[in-house]
Order: structure tokens, then C-alpha cells, then sequence
């Protein structure tokens, strides 16, 4: 481990070197950013914050580093990843994960039309519900493929892609091997007509020690739930947008061959094909907008393993979400995680603007399970009012029926009726002071909850902010968070591509939601310290 350290190290050194020397001698393009979060973990068994971290470790954090170089026709990436005890990997554990090293590089040429990519490729095929290889920080989900990209374009409105190689794992990768291969098209048929039909395949296979584990466990099952895994499985898409005058539709069909998959309800490995339908019909005019969204998904996981089944690594593939994402701090904790095995989903939105000083937008969600099992509703509405002088008020409401049973594995169904607002006083052309309040009545789970923040800003440098979030009426048996105050205080300072925040949390237990896929959370007590920068 020592010796894997030192030639990481090493590397990385004479990576730097070599960016910084050829940017000097030869006037190459050089860039790069940098991200490193830092957290002090202050111990609160009231919340559930009393883990290895807060009773030993004390501290931790993570950090990426990435540097770009351009020159002579080629393009290099290089990312550092550091991590120090930190609690993004499994926050419920408490454990904290610890490592350094090379987290993401490639290599890219463009030849007479062909841009070849070695390296460690971030992609997707159509809208990602085949193939998806991206990151999302927040989450800790990297699921880049490490590997050979290329592209062609085959002529001015058609390209090709071709992608072959092994899933990110941290600093390790998964065995199975991935390849794909897609075709796309853009094509102008009228003045008021443009598509961008595609289509698109992947293969994944299961390496030798993959198949044995699915093939052990499937030996333990009763006769008639026995099936021969195989190693190969294939998944297909067809896709298109159309673009036609005011209106745009977007449509995805894809379908997957039977493969081992993990099926929750049972806890058991099923052998299922699968398929999903995806479409987005939009319409938007001077004052008026709405968009419509209808996804079916059946039995269609794609991962490298079924075993792999967390739900930040892993991941072959990414669902579109229909459920509209909130960034409400109440609203936020019942986010309703997209679904692979079975969902029939829908959401309707539409804005309508009477005039420049007046935008209101109506919102209607509806999630269920195949055999219809009720999984999630919405009903939403806000208004942005500009109509006051030095003031912009937003005020809102929605209705939510969450069922926590099927999400969490655990409680109630739950019922909340949510009015919020937010008023953003202009004070002058760089000072502002913002008011957030909200309250989600309900009487199931830890029962009603109100928030309130206000934040004081000096634009472009400077950003205060203090918010509460308290059970006003606890329902649970436990009275787990009677008389908690959640407390948030927030500052952050920003000089030009430079920006370092420090805030005391207080943050209670839920589910944290990035594009759909979602987990558990355990609470949080401590400091956490944010710097970005670019250069």
C-alpha cells in the first residue's frame, strides 16, 4: 500500500511537471479547478450524530483537483482525488473512507473527423437510460468508464460513437466489461420541422468470478427458481426529438435481455428481461408554457453486478426522473426516488406570465408501481411576483402523499400540505436580504415542521445567511427531535474565481436526492468548510 502511494504520488508530481512545462515552452491552453470540502464533526446522540466520526475521528473531509492541457491537437484531463476520513461514501456507516490518488485521466485527438478518447470517459447514450458514465460529487457517485471512446462524424449530420472498457470503482474498477455503440442524426426537414433521431446499443459482461457468485446463490433457491445465469446481457434504444414550430417531443424506447437482477420485494435474484418508455411532450409560447412527461419502466437495472447494488456505485445506466425536484428545505425530504423494476410515472407543468411582472406555475405529479401500489403525489403551485417596487416575493404551496414504506422500508404513509414563500428585499444594486419560510404540516412521520432562513448579501463578495428548522409538532411515539432546533449559519466569500464558505450545521436524518437516485442520510452536527476555485 505504502509502495501504490509513493508511485501514485510520484505520478502525480511528474504529471503537474510535465502540464506546467508544456504550457511554458509551447503556449499550449492550461486550466483547471479545484473543489475541497473539509467537516469537523461535533457529537450530538440526539440526532443520530454518534458515530466513529463524531466519537473518535473528529474530522474529515475530500478534495479534487483537475488540470486540462490543450496543445499540438491533443487534450489532457487529469483529476486528483482525496479523501480523509470523509462521510460521503456511506454516511450511515460512520466509518469515514480514506484515500488519495488518480481519480480520473484521458487523452483526446480529433483525425480528419475521428476523435479518439483514452482514458477514463464521461458519456451517455440518448437520454442515459442504457448507458449513463457521469459524476455527481454530492453524492459521491463516479461511475466514469476507464477505457477507448471514439467518435466519428460520418458526415455533417450524422455521428457514430463506439466505447469500449471496465466501470470506475473509487480507485479500483469493477471486472465486467462494457461496450456500446450509438448512431445519431440532426437533420433540418423544414423551416419549422427539426429532429434528432438516434439509436443505440450496450453489452455488458459478467467476468468469470461475477457469474459463480450469481450462479452460488441461485443453486440455494427452490427448483422451479432456478435459472443458468448467463454472461452476456444486451440492452437497445431508439430515440428522437422533434421540434416542430412551438412544440418539442422527445421519445425513448429501450429494452433490455433477461440477465440475473436483484429483486427487492423478495430479496432474491430474478432471471427478467426489461423495457421503459420514456417521452416529453413540450408547447411554449409568449406567456405561456407546458411540458408533459410519461416514463413506464420495467425490470430495467443496469449495473455491473446485481450484487452492486448500492445506489452511488455500480450504476451502467441512469433513469430519467418525472418527479420534479424541489429545492424547498422541506419539500426536499420526501423526494421520490426514480424506479427500475416497476413505475408508471407522470408529471404535468405549466407556467402561465399575465404580464412581464407575474409568472405562475402549476405542477401535477404521479407515481405508481406497475400492479399500482400508490407511490407519490404532488400537487404544486408558486408565484413569482415582481409587481413591487425593490422587492421579488415567491410565494407557493404544495400537497404531497409520500409512501415512505416503499421508499425507506420503513414507516407511514404520508400526507403534507407545504405553503412557503420567499421575499428577496433589493436594498440597492449589490445588497440584498432574503426571508425563506416554510411549514409542512402533517401528522405522519415525525409530524409537522417549520423552517425559516434569512441571508444578507453583498453582491459579488459576499453571502450571510442564519435558518432554523424545528418539529413544531412531533407524531412519532419517540419524539425523537422534541425541542431540536436545527441550526444553519452561513458565510461565504467570493474573490473572483475563488470561493471559501464556513457554516455550523445542524441537519436532521433523511433522504438526500441528486437526479433521481437518492439515499439515506444520518444526521449531521459540526463545521463544514467549502473551497472552489478555477484558474
Amino acid at each position: 500500500m505504502k509502495n501504490k502511494f509513493l508511485r501514485l504520488s510520484a505520478l502525480s508530481a511528474v504529471s503537474l511537471l510535465a502540464f506546467s512545462e508544456a504550457k511554458a515552452q509551447n503556449g499550449g491552453s492550461f486550466s483547471g479547478d479545484l473543489m475541497m470540502n473539509a467537516n469537523f464533526y461535533q457529537r450530538d446522540s440526539a440526532i443520530g450524530a454518534d458515530n466513529d466520526l463524531y466519537n473518535h475521528y473528529l474530522s474529515g473531509g475530500e478534495g479534487w483537483l483537475s488540470l486540462r492541457y490543450s496543445n499540438y491537437g491533443f487534450t489532457g484531463f487529469l483529476r486528483l482525488d482525496v479523501f480523509g476520513n470523509s462521510n460521503l461514501k456511506d454516511p450511515s456507516a460512520g466509518t469515514g473512507f480514506t484515500g488519495f490518488g488518480i481519480g480520473a485521466w484521458n487523452i483526446s485527438k480529433e483525425v480528419k473527423g475521428l476523435t479518439i478518447t483514452g482514458g477514463y470517459i464521461y458519456d451517455q447514450v440518448g437520454s442515459g437510460i442504457i448507458f449513463r458514465s457521469y459524476e455527481d460529487r454530492g453524492l459521491l457517485i463516479d461511475n466514469a468508464l476507464k477505457g477507448l471512446h471514439l467518435k466519428y462524424q460520418l458526415t455533417n449530420n450524422i455521428t457514430l460513437k463506439a466505447f469500449t472498457g471496465q466501470q470506475k470503482n473509487y480507485f479500483e474498477t469493477y471486472q465486467p466489461i462494457i461496450k456500446g455503440f450509438s448512431a445519431e442524426g440532426d437533420f433540418q426537414l423544414s423551416d419549422n420541422v427539426h429532429i434528432t433521431p438516434g439509436v443505440g446499443a450496450v453489452n455488458r459482461t459478467l467476468d468469470e468470478t461475477s457469474r459463480n457468485e450469481i450462479k452460488s446463490t441461485v443453486v440455494t433457491y427452490d427448483s422451479a427458481e432456478i435459472f443458468n445465469p448467463v454472461y452476456n446481457t444486451y440492452a437497445f434504444t431508439g430515440y428522437n426529438t422533434l421540434t416542430a414550430g412551438d412544440f418539442t417531443w422527445y421519445v425513448e424506447g429501450a429494452y433490455k435481455t433477461h440477465e440475473a437482477i436483484y429483486d427487492q420485494s423478495g430479496n432474491t435474484l430474478v432471471d427478467k428481461p426489461g423495457n421503459v418508455v420514456f417521452t416529453t411532450l413540450g408547447y411554449a409560447r409568449k406567456g405561456f408554457a407546458l411540458n408533459i412527461t410519461a416514463k413506464r419502466t420495467e425490470n430495467f437495472i443496469m449495473r455491473v453486478s446485481p450484487f452492486d447494488n448500492a445506489p452511488n456505485s455500480g450504476m451502467v445506466n441512469w433513469q430519467p426522473v418525472t418527479a420534479q425536484i424541489r429545492p424547498q428545505r422541506l419539500i426536499a425530504r420526501y423526494t421520490p426516488a426514480t424506479q427500475d423494476l416497476s413505475e408508471k410515472a407522470f408529471n404535468a407543468n405549466m407556467i402561465v406570465s399575465p404580464n412581464k411582472n407575474l409568472d405562475l406555475n402549476f405542477s401535477f405529479t404521479y407515481l405508481n408501481t406497475l400492479e399500482d401500489v400508490g407511490l407519490y403525489r404532488e400537487g404544486y403551485f408558486e408565484a413569482n411576483i415582481r409587481s413591487v417596487k425593490n422587492f421579488l416575493i415567491d410565494v407557493g404551496a404544495q400537497y404531497m402523499y409520500y409512501n415512505k414504506t416503499f421508499y425507506q422500508g420503513h414507516g407511514d404513509i404520508i400526507k403534507a400540505f407545504t405553503p412557503f414563500t420567499e421575499i428577496t428585499y433589493l436594498i440597492d444594486d449589490k445588497r440584498s436580504l432574503k426571508l425563506q419560510a416554510q411549514y409542512m404540516n402533517t401528522k405522519q412521520d415525525n409530524g409537522s415542521w417549520a423552517f425559516a432562513s434569512l441571508e444578507y448579501a453583498v453582491a459579488p463578495k459576499w453571502s450571510f445567511a442564519l435558518s432554523d428548522m424545528y418539529n413544531v409538532n412531533p407524531e412519532d411515539a419517540a419524539q425523537q427531535y422534541k425541542g431540536k432546533h436545527f441550526y444553519n449559519i452561513f458565510l461565504a466569500r467570493t474573490q473572483g474565481a475563488h470561493r471559501i464558505s464556513l457554516a455550523y450545521v445542524k441537519q436532521v436524518d433523511g433522504i438526500n436526492c441528486t437526479g433521481g437516485v437518492c439515499r439515506y442520510e444520518p444526521g449531521f452536527s459540526g463545521f463544514k468548510v467549502m473551497i472552489t476555485s478555477s484558474f
